[in-house]
C-alpha cells in the first residue's frame, strides 16, 4: 500500500513526519523571495528534507492512517512495515521512487538522496498564493535627472484680517477664569483624597484589632498517607515515542492492560513522548526482558539507558 497521501497530509500541519524504520520528512520555514535571473517573487512556504537517522515510531503516522482507513493501530503499523520495505528493496535495486507531491528518493554508495518536488507548498499561511514576476521598470536618463532636480512648489500663505483689541482682552479674561476654577477644583480634589485616606487607614486598624482579638479554634485533620510507586533503575525498555502526548497515554494504558509496568518517561530531544514498557536497575535483566518483548510483543522495542527522577 502506498503511504504517498497520508505523508503529504501530515506535512501540513507537522513539521517532522517519521516514516518508522526508514527515515523522516522534515519541513523548515522559508521567507518570501525573489529570484535573480528572472525577476519571480515567491510566496513564504516551507522547505522540505530528508533525515535518515529519525527512525523510531512516534505513531503520528500508524496513527493517522488507522484513523484515515477505519482500521486498528496495529493494522496500519504492519502497512508501513510493508512500505519501507519496498522502499528499500527498490533503493538497493538502485531505482528512484517517486513520493507524489513529496520528492524523489534514490540511493547512491548507500546513501540516500532526497530531492523534493516543490510541487505542494505546505505553508498553510500561504495557501493559494502563487508566484509571479514582476517588470522592471525602465527610465531614461532625462527622466530620471528631471524627476531628481524636481523643485517642490512654493506655500502661499494668506494673512488674516486683524481682529479689534476688546476682543483680544475678553479671551484673555475667559482664560483666567477657567484657570482659577480649575485651580480650586484640584485644591478640593485634594481634600477629598485626604479624607478618604484617613478613613481607610481608620478601617484598616479596626479591622488589625478584631483579628487580633478573635480566638481560632481548629481541629487537626487525621493523616492521609498515600503510597506512591517509585520507579528505579536507569534500564527501560521503550515501546515507541510519540507526537502527540494523547497517544502516548493511550499507549500507556494499553501495556499495562497487558501486564506491563508501563510508564511516560517525558519528552526526548526531538519533542517526542517517550513510553516505556518497563525500567531494570540492573543491565542484564533488562536485556533478558528485552529479549523476551522483541521475540514476543514488539520487535521495534529498543533499550534506553538513562537515569530519571
Amino acid at each position: 500500500m502506498r503511504l504517498d497521501q497520508y505523508i503529504s497530509d501530515l506535512l501540513y500541519r507537522y513539521e517532522c513526519v517519521i516514516l518508522p524504520g526508514f527515515g523522516a520528512f522534515l519541513t523548515q520555514y522559508q521567507p518570501a523571495r525573489i529570484h535573480e535571473s528572472t525577476d519571480a517573487f515567491y510566496p513564504p512556504s516551507k522547505l522540505l528534507s530528508f533525515n535518515r537517522q529519525l527512525q523510531s515510531n512516534d505513531g503520528l503516522l500508524a496513527d493517522h492512517i488507522a484513523k484515515a482507513k477505519d482500521i486498528s493501530y496495529e493494522e496500519a503499523l504492519d502497512s508501513i512495515r510493508s512500505y519501507t520495505r519496498f522502499l528499500e528493496h527498490e533503493l538497493e535495486a538502485g531505482k528512484n521512487i517517486l513520493i507524489e507531491a513529496v520528492g524523489s528518493l534514490s540511493m547512491d554508495q548507500n546513501k540516500i538522496s532526497f530531492e523534493p518536488t516543490g510541487q505542494n507548498n505546505y505553508l498553510t499561511e500561504s495557501f493559494g498564493l502563487s508566484h509571479f514576476v514582476q517588470q522592471a521598470v525602465n527610465r531614461s536618463p532625462e527622466q530620471v535627472e528631471q524627476a531628481i532636480t524636481l523643485e517642490p512648489e512654493p506655500l502661499l500663505f494668506t494673512p488674516t484680517k486683524q481682529r479689534p483689541v476688546y476682543l483680544r482682552y475678553a479671551a484673555i479674561g475667559l482664560v483666567a477664569i477657567g484657570l482659577a476654577s480649575f485651580g480650586g477644583l484640584k485644591i478640593y480634589e485634594s481634600g477629598v483624597k485626604q479624607h478618604n485616606y484617613v478613613q481607610t487607614q481608620d478601617a484598616k486598624d479596626r479591622v488589625q484589632n478584631s483579628i487580633q482579638e478573635a480566638t481560632f479554634v481548629i481541629n487537626p485533620l487525621p493523616s492521609l498517607e498515600v503510597n506512591l510507586p517509585k520507579y528505579q533503575g536507569k534500564y527501560h525498555i521503550i515501546a515507541g515515542a510519540f507526537r502527540e502526548e494523547a497517544n502516548a497515554h493511550k499507549k500507556v494504558s494499553q501495556l499495562q492492560a497487558q501486564g506491563f509496568e508501563a510508564r511516560l518517561l517525558g519528552k526526548n530531544k526531538y519533542g517526542l513522548h517517550q513510553v516505556s514498557y518497563e525500567s531494570h536497575s540492573e543491565r542484564l535483566d533488562a536485556l533478558r526482558a528485552l529479549r523476551i518483548i522483541k521475540n514476543s510483543n514488539n520487535k521495534d522495542a529498543w533499550l534506553l539507558v538513562k537515569q530519571f527522577n
